[in-house]
């Protein structure tokens, strides 16, 4: 479902996030293929100095859709930004590869915390992160991260995932799963 990033994913990625549906809401944006190219090569070397965790997203058949990336990487905390080409909108691939990503930056890359900063204006990822039983709306408990993100024009909403809600939920995912298991068995 997820894998580091690859050079040899551009192309398809690349052709992806150019949909108008998707473009907009890229975090670090591209206007060719060569500066995609470029623009991946740095996001590896941030990798490689501890500045940014970034994963492909995978299909069933191990192809590229998109990428989901822990940016601005501090004090064990960072921000979310994740996108998918547009003909894997709403097809469960975002929860999916949310849950892989925040197991391994919770559990095995020492983070603890998780922001998301979301236009406002974005309804579909606003919705998506009200699903999510682990986020929370932070704009007033971080209020100074909250005016920081803010300081031009009130655009974004924050929300946080701290590793012990995550923890919690997955604990309880996890206990589910083996009961269900085991009534299926009986």
């Amino acid at each position: 479902m997820l894998k580091k990033r690859d050079l040899n994913d551009c192309q398809s990625l690349y052709e992806l996030m150019v949909h108008p549906d998707v473009f907009p809401f890229v975090r670090h944006k591209a206007h060719s293929y060569e500066e995609f190219l470029f623009v991946t090569k740095q996001t590896m070397e941030a990798e490689d100095h501890g500045e940014i965790i970034s994963r492909t997203i995978l299909d069933e058949w191990g192809n590229p859709i998109g990428t989901i990336n822990l940016f601005d990487v501090q004090d064990h905390a960072g921000f979310l930004g994740t996108w998918l080409g547009k003909p894997f909108h709403g097809k469960g691939y975002n929860q999916i590869a949310k849950e892989a990503f925040f197991n391994e930056l919770f559990f095995e890359l020492n983070i603890e915390r998780i922001f998301m900063r979301i236009r406002k204006i974005n309804i579909r990822s606003i919705k998506a992160a009200e699903k999510l039983p682990y986020a929370v709306l932070a704009n007033e408990t971080h209020k100074a991260l909250y005016d920081e993100i803010n300081q031009h024009e009130d655009v974004y909403d924050l929300y946080e995932i701290p590793k012990d809600l995550y923890t919690l939920y997955y604990l309880r995912h996890e206990q589910d799963v083996q009961e269900d298991h085991q009534l299926k068995e009986a």
